[in-house]
């Protein structure tokens, strides 16, 4: 679109075509903008007929991208200035409703867009659909216990979680942190260049192989052996390829359990005594472990995806939360697929601030892997 090969307007009307097709079954959208987006994509191209994507500007100019839930278009500005088009507000849990409930569109319940009868994982559950099924290239999500990385990964798709306090958030807690769900690590990056105001050059370069620790479980939790395998076998493949070596670190990933802390930070008036001492000695186990090895590999769920009643008394956030409560950015990229038929996920977590690390890693996984 920048080279005028395309015109913003086809793009972004294929782009609400496509979600007026499949948005009644996949339910993935609260609302969708279809005669604002237009504008909005008119005026871009008049825009770049004038010359506005000259020397760099507008790096996004026409990309069609979704941002979640109703209020998440306050916090798109970056995007939009890139010159992405905002199609819509994409699902979240309905008001009132209990931690199992994963999304609520306008035509109903969110659906796994690999199994209807399976939840697509939430909190941004319309964000991961609405990529995973080819309707936006790019969705805006929050990650306060593991909203990106676990949908990301029920869906097949990538999703980032930022460092605590390197993005502006509206939480009061400091759990939540904002991130993005794309099919690509590239796509991924690209919206980190955006956010951030980073242009391509000012990326440290990066080594491959760079080292890494894996964990099934982070020394608490008790995952399917499902997901694990899947992640291992993925965590494999970066090591075959080049991308990762495995070390094994003085001692073994034990962190202590973050449920108590997370929950005590979420609950007003709570006393957390309890979890400053968790967070103080998973921090301190963390900057250890950290120290010896560039990224942290994990299963980035303990289950598959579970049906639209809910898991029971499994937290889907077992493997994910802790990273929120550390504040250390991670990322889910797609690790295959299971019995069941839906996708699993491989979590990346490295050190705080190092999120070029997640993504040139991600990155460098696609590229090798898809090659062999």
């Amino acid at each position: 679109m920048r080279g005028r090969r395309l015109r913003a307007v086809d793009v972004v009307a294929e782009a609400l075509e496509r979600i007026g097709r499949a948005d009644p079954v996949l339910c993935a959208f609260l609302e969708v903008w279809g005669d604002q987006a237009l504008r909005r994509a008119g005026e871009l191209d008049a825009r770049v007929a004038g010359g506005a994507a000259e020397g760099g500007a507008l790096p996004l100019a026409g990309v069609p991208v979704a941002v979640k839930g109703r209020a998440g278009l306050r916090a798109a500005g970056p995007l939009l200035a890139a010159g992405c088009v905002a199609v819509g507000a994409t699902s979240v849990p309905g008001p009132g409703t209990p931690w199992q409930t994963w999304g609520l569109g306008q035509h109903g319940v969110t659906v796994n867009p690999w199994r209807a009868d399976r939840t697509p994982g939430g909190s941004s559950a319309g964000a991961a659909v609405a990529v995973a099924a080819g309707l936006v290239p790019l969705a805006t999500g929050s990650d306060g216990a593991g909203s990106v990385r676990i949908p990301a990964a029920w869906c097949g798709v990538v999703g980032l979680k930022v460092t605590a306090g390197r993005l502006p958030s509206p939480d009061r807690t400091g759990l939540a942190t904002p991130g993005v769900l794309t099919r690509t690590a590239a796509d991924a990056a690209a919206w980190w260049r955006v956010v951030t105001r980073q242009p391509v050059d000012d990326a440290a370069p990066v080594t491959f192989p760079v080292t890494a620790v894996w964990s099934p479980d982070l020394g608490f939790a008790a995952p399917d052996p499902q997901p694990v395998a899947l992640a291992r076998a993925a965590a494999d493949r970066l090591v075959d390829a080049g991308v990762v070596r495995l070390v094994r670190p003085p001692a073994p990933p034990l962190l202590l359990d973050p449920a108590p802390a997370w929950l005590a930070l979420r609950t007003p008036g709570a006393d957390l005594a309890e979890a400053r001492r968790i967070r103080a000695e998973n921090d301190r186990r963390l900057d250890r472990l950290f120290s010896g090895a560039d990224l942290l590999l994990t299963p980035t769920t303990p289950t598959p995806p579970h049906g639209h009643d809910g898991p029971g008394d499994v937290y889907s956030t077992a493997l994910t939360w802790a990273f929120n409560v550390s504040g250390h950015p991670a990322l889910s990229m797609p690790a295959g697929f299971g019995a069941d038929g839906c996708p699993a996920g491989l979590q990346l977590v490295a050190g705080p601030g190092r999120e070029a690390l997640l993504l040139a890693a991600a990155q460098e996984a696609e590229l090798r892997t898809a090659a062999a």
